[in-house]
This record gives structure tokens, sequence and C-alpha cells, in this order.
């Protein structure tokens, strides 16, 4: 007699990615992520993409378990490719992704099997009028969703959000130029690099506006660890100065 296997859930995350950080504009959104896959404390993989497009209007990105957001993308996939196939000219919106990865993220942690996620939404949204407005939302493995002119993701959470804010209230806010974005999230980044032991300084940027989503290959942060207060050597002229007025 065979015996069924016994039904198994994901108790803990295997392949971790980190942070996620994103920043709403009138005219595009911005979002953020290094690029290394954690195998627990061990850096295993330096070349994981968590920015990616959906559809025409729309940029997702994720921190948490690689796999689980694998398998969402795949979801994801799958839908387009149904809207395409009834070739209507319709595709998914922004807030209908964010909805429905609220609506699967929620079902999933009420058959506690959930994805273990962190996601961020962004894209470009058509009104009434025909005009176009960006969209920037956020979700998790519990279903609590919301939208804001700036998420984060993971340890970005605790660190990100008050650089975030800050920066927003001073460099314009919704009148942001992508510059000023691109600089003020690659600052932040380099802060995360610096405090977040599971994460490198090789960022993907993705931005999303009324031209639609463009996820740019990963670049190096320039980092500088020489810092007195971190590093506290002193030059060699300084010491041997020292070391003469001691013999003196």
């Amino acid at each position: 007699m065979q015996h069924a296997d016994p039904i198994t859930h994901t108790t803990r995350p295997i392949v971790t990615g980190t942070s996620v950080i994103a920043i709403k504009t009138d005219a595009f959104v911005m979002m953020a992520a290094d690029t290394l896959g954690s195998y627990g404390s061990l850096a295993r993989f330096h070349d994981i993409r968590r920015v990616v497009s959906v559809g025409s209007d729309c940029l997702l990105g994720a921190g948490g378990e690689i796999s689980d957001f694998q398998k969402v993308a795949q979801h994801l996939e799958d839908l387009e490719e149904e809207n395409y196939c009834y070739d209507d000219n319709v595709s998914l919106t922004a807030p209908q992704i964010h909805s429905y990865l609220t609506r699967i993220c929620y079902n999933r942690r009420s058959k506690v099997d959930p994805f273990y996620n962190q996601f961020a939404v962004g894209g470009m949204i058509t009104d009434d009028t025909g005009a176009k407005r960006t969209y920037l939302g956020y979700t998790d493995l519990f279903g609590t969703t919301f939208t804001d002119n700036y998420v984060a993701t993971g340890f970005g959470a605790h660190l990100a959000l008050p650089l975030l804010r800050k920066g927003y209230e001073t460099l314009g806010g919704a009148q942001m130029t992508v510059e000023d974005a691109r600089k003020l999230l690659a600052d932040t980044m380099r802060v995360l690099f610096y405090r977040d032991c599971k994460t490198i300084n090789r960022i993907t940027f993705g931005t999303v506006d009324a031209r639609g989503p463009n996820v740019n290959e990963p670049i190096a942060l320039q980092t500088d660890f020489n810092l007195e207060e971190i590093n506290p050597v002193k030059p060699i002229q300084n010491a041997e100065q020292e070391e003469m007025k001691v013999d003196d």
C-alpha cells in the first residue's frame, strides 16, 4: 500500500533579497534594489534582478524569498499572456496588479503558506480625462497594502524611509527631476550598504513614465570606508611626526 507524502509548506525563506526602495513624482516612478541573493548569511548569488517590468506601464520590485518572487512574476506573466490572447488592447494597470498581489498574498497567508515577500508596485495609469498619472503601492506577505509617495521593503523600512522622506521634501517633492531622484535613491542605497550585512553595492535602477517602464543594467555604487570613526588608522606621515615628538 502506497502512502501519499504529507502536504508541506515553506517554513522559512532560503535564498533572500533585502531592501527595495521606490519614489513617486508627478512624471515618473523610480525604483532601486541591490542584486544580492543571500543563502542564509552567505552572499551566494550576485546577479539577482529584483526589479522587473510587468506589462506596458508597470514596475515590480520585491524583497524576501527569491523563489516566491519568481512564482509571483510567473503568475503576472501568465495574466499578461492571457490578455494578449484576447487581442483587445487591454493590459493590466499598476493598481490592478497591486490589488491582485494583495489578494494572492492574503490568500496564501490564510492557508498558512505565505509568499515570503514584500512588494513595491509602481506604474502609470490613465484617468478618465485621458491624462496619465503615477502610482506607487506596497504589499507584503500578510496582505498589508497602502499607497504612498515613497516606499521601502526589508531593512529599508527602518533606515531608508527617513532618508526618502527628507529627500522628498528638500528636492522638490512631486516636481523632483529624474537626476535628483536617482541621486536620492543611490545615496539611500549606499547607506543601506553600509548598514545592512545582507546587501552589496551593485544596484538595479528602474523607471516608469509616460513612455513605459525601463530597467537599467546594474551599476556599482562608489563607497568609502576611509572614515576615522570606523577606520582609525593614522597616515604614515602623522605617525612619524608623533614618534619624533616622543623621541625629543
